[in-house]
C-alpha cells in the first residue's frame, strides 16, 4: 500500500459558527496562543510525513495564502533589527513552493464537494483530509 504523502485542507467555509470573529478573518487564521489554528494542522501533518499540502479555499481566504508565503520585506526588517527568534519562527511557517497548492470551491456545497474540488491535485494517490477547525491536544497524532 502506498504511503500517504498528500493532505487536503478544506478551508473554504464561511466560519458562521465563529461569528462575529470570522466576519473579517477566516476561522483558520484565528490565533491560538502565538500562531493561527491552520499552522497547528500543518505542523501535525508535517510530523506525520505529509509532503504536499492542498488547500481548498473560497472567497476571502487570501490571508491564509499569505501566511504560508514568503515575506521578504518582513524577513529583511527582522534580520536588520536582530530579531532572530521571530525570523526563525516566520521561516518555519513557510512551505516550499512545490509543497503547497490551492484550489477553489466556488459554491458552498459541503465537505465532500470540497474534497472533490482537489481531485485533480491528488492524481489518484492516497491522501489525508485534515479539518483545521478541530484542535485537539493529544500526545498521539490523529494521522499516525
Amino acid at each position: 500500500m502506498a504511503r500517504v504523502r498528500k493532505a487536503i485542507f478544506p478551508v473554504a467555509g464561511m466560519g458562521t459558527r465563529f461569528l462575529p470573529a470570522t466576519k473579517a478573518m477566516p476561522k483558520e487564521m484565528l490565533p491560538v496562543v502565538d500562531k493561527p489554528i491552520i499552522q497547528y494542522a500543518v505542523e501535525e501533518a508535517q510530523e506525520a510525513g505529509i509532503e504536499e499540502f492542498i488547500f481548498v479555499t473560497g472567497r476571502g481566504k487570501t490571508s491564509l495564502e499569505d501566511h504560508f508565503d514568503r515575506a521578504p520585506e518582513l524577513e529583511r526588517l527582522l534580520q536588520d533589527r536582530g530579531k532572530e527568534k521571530q525570523l526563525h519562527m516566520l521561516r518555519q511557517a513557510q512551505l516550499a513552493s512545490g509543497q503547497i497548492a490551492y484550489t477553489r470551491q466556488y459554491d458552498p456545497l459541503g465537505l465532500g464537494h470540497a474534497v472533490l474540488c482537489a481531485q485533480h491535485l491528488v492524481n489518484g494517490e492516497p491522501f489525508a483530509v485534515i479539518l483545521p477547525d478541530d484542535l485537539i491536544k493529544s500526545k498521539t497524532s490523529c494521522l499516525t
